[in-house]
C-alpha cells in the first residue's frame, strides 16, 4: 500500500550496505526521501511529529535491489504485464528499480517512445522505471538507433532485448557509437543459426527427453566474437546472460586483459539446471536455456568470486495460452521479479554466496554501472531501502503473486526468507502482513 512520504525510523536492524562493506546492527533514519544517518542508536525523540518508528527486531535492512533485465509489455503487450503490475510484482520482491528492456510495440528505438515509458511509469509504477533503448532500429540487427538522442531521453544503456546482433560489421559500428556517448551496450549473446531449434540445453538429458538441444557454443561463441569487437573499439560492454562454463572462461580472459567488460547471470540459471524441466515443465523453458548443475555451481562461484558482477530476474511473463503447450512449442520465460530476494536466499543459505555478494550484485554494482543514485545507504542516498526476513520459511503459492502472469519456476517452492517492507523515494510502497 502507498503512504505518505513521512520520516521513518527503522531501529533493531541488521543493517547491510554493499557500497561500504558495511554488516552491522544498527538504525536507519529516513526523512524527505532521502537516508539521513545509518548508526548504532539513533532515538526517535528528536524526530519530527508523526514520524513512523518500525522496530524491524533484528530483521536486515538493506538497499533496494536494481533489477537490470526485465520485459514489461506495455507498450503493446499489456495483457502480459504493465508498467503497474510490474511495479506491484517488484516491490513484493525486494525491487526498488526495473530497468525495462526496448522488446515492445513500438520499440523503444525513439526518443518519444522513451518519454511515454518516463512519464507513464511516474503516473502508474509504484517503484522507480527506467528504460534500456534499442540498439539497432526495430531491433532488426541492421541499422543502428540514433543513441546519442535516446540516452538524451533518458535511455539508461542500450540492447537488442532478447536478440543478438549477428552482423559483426554491425556490432562494431554500435559499440564505435556508443563509445562516444560513453553508453553501455548490453547484449543478449546466443547465436541464432546455433540455437537452430533448440528447446533446452544439448546434452546426454535432452536426449533422454526427446527434445532438441541447444549448446552452450551459441552463447560462447557470440560472447568471444563481441570481446574481439570489444578490444577494437574500447567500449562498454555487458553481457546480458552467461550460464555456462565456457563463457566464464571468455569472460575471464577478457577482464584479465583488461577490456572494461562486465556480465550478469540470470537467478534462475544461478538457482536451477537443466534437471528441473523433469516432465517436460514449460515454466523452466527459458533462453538461454537452464544449463548442466556443474554450469550452475560455476556460475555461484563465479558470482562470489566477483568474475559474474550482476544478478538479474530476467523477468518474461507469458500468459497460460503460451505456456500450456507441448514444450518445444512453449514460450520461453519465466517471471522473476517477486521471487529475485527470496530465490537469492537459497544461494546465500547454501553457503554458495555471502549476503553481502548476493546485495552487492543485486543492487550496488547495477547503480554503479548505469550511474543510477541507489544500491547504498550513505547518508544522503535516494531512500530507497528493503527490510527483509531473511530466515522465515514459506511456500510460494503462485495466486498471490502480483504479475499478470503466474509462469513462475518456482511454482509452489519452498522458500527461506522474504521481504517485510519495501521503500521507495522515502515511501512505503509495500508491506508483508
Amino acid at each position: 500500500m502507498l503512504t505518505d512520504r513521512h520520516p521513518i525510523l527503522l531501529t533493531n536492524a541488521r543493517i547491510v550496505d554493499p557500497s561500504r562493506d558495511l554488516d552491522m546492527p544498527g538504525d536507519v533514519l529516513i526523512a524527505d526521501g532521502v537516508i539521513r544517518d545509518t548508526k548504532r542508536g539513533i532515538h526517535a525523540s528528536g524526530m519530527p511529529q508523526g514520524a513512523e518508528v518500525v522496530d524491524c527486531r533484528g530483521r536486515l535492512v538493506a538497499p533496494g535491489l536494481i533489477d537490470m533485465r526485465a520485459f514489461v509489455g506495455e507498450p503493446g503487450a499489456e495483457y502480459r504485464e504493465t508498467l503497474a503490475s510490474a511495479s506491484h510484482a517488484a516491490a513484493a520482491g525486494g525491487v526498488t528499480t526495473i530497468v525495462c528492456q526496448p522488446d515492445t510495440n513500438p520499440v523503444i528505438d525513439d526518443p518519444a517512445i522513451v518519454d511515454f515509458i518516463l512519464r507513464r511509469a511516474r503516473d502508474t509504477a509504484i517503484v522507480h522505471v527506467h528504460p534500456m533503448g534499442a540498439l539497432t532500429k526495430g531491433l532488426t540487427g541492421e541499422e543502428l538507433a540514433e543513441i546519442g538522442l535516446l540516452k538524451a531521453a533518458g535511455a539508461l544503456a542500450f540492447t537488442d532485448g532478447a536478440r543478438s546482433v549477428t552482423n559483426a560489421q554491425v556490432m562494431r559500428r554500435a559499440l564505435t557509437y556508443a563509445r562516444d556517448f560513453d553508453a553501455l551496450v548490453v547484449h543478449h549473446t546466443e547465436d541464432p543459426n546455433l540455437v537452430g531449434d533448440g528447446v533446452m540445453n544439448e546434452g546426454e538429458f535432452a536426449a533422454r527427453l526427446g527434445l532438441l538441444g541447444n549448446p552452450s557454443a551459441a552463447e560462447t561463441v557470440m560472447l568471444e566474437r563481441d570481446m574481439r569487437l570489444v578490444a577494437l573499439t574500447a567500449s562498454r560492454y555487458h553481457a546480458a546472460s552467461v550460464t555456462c562454463r565456457d563463457s566464464l572462461e571468455v569472460l575471464r580472459r577478457a577482464k584479465d586483459a583488461g577490456l572494461n567488460v562486465t556480465a550478469a547471470a540470470s537467478i534462475n540459471h544461478l538457482t536451477l539446471n537443466e534437471v528441473d524441466v523433469a516432465s517436460y515443465r514449460t515454466f523452466f523453458k527459458l533462453a538461454p536455456p537452464l544449463r548442466a548443475e556443474e554450469d550452475r555451481a560455476l556460475l555461484a562461484e563465479a558470482l562470489g568470486s566477483g568474475l559474474i558482477d550482476v544478478v538479474m530476474s530476467d523477468h518474461n511473463p507469458q500468459d497460460v495460452e503460451t505456456k500450456r503447450l507441448p514444450f518445444s512449442e512453449a514460450a520461453p520465460g519465466a517471471i522473476g521479479l517477486e521471487t529475485l530476494t527470496a530465490a537469492g536466499l537459497r544461494l546465500v543459505h547454501s553457503g554458495e554466496i555471502t549476503l553481502m555478494t548476493f546485495l552487492k550484485a543485486a543492487s550496488t554494482r547495477p547503480a554503479e554501472l548505469l550511474g543510477l543514485p541507489g544500491g547504498t545507504l550513505r547518508a544522503g542516498a535516494p531512500a530507497d531501502v528493503i527490510v527483509v526476513d531473511v530466515d522465515v520459511p514459506w511456500v510460494l503459492d503462485p495466486v498471490t503473486l502480483k504479475s499478470k502472469c503466474k509462469n513462475t519456476p518456482f511454482d509452489e517452492a519452498r522458500m527461506q526468507g522474504r521481504v517485510v517492507r519495501t521503500i521507495v523515494a522515502g515511501r512505503t510502497v509495500y508491506e508483508y502482513v
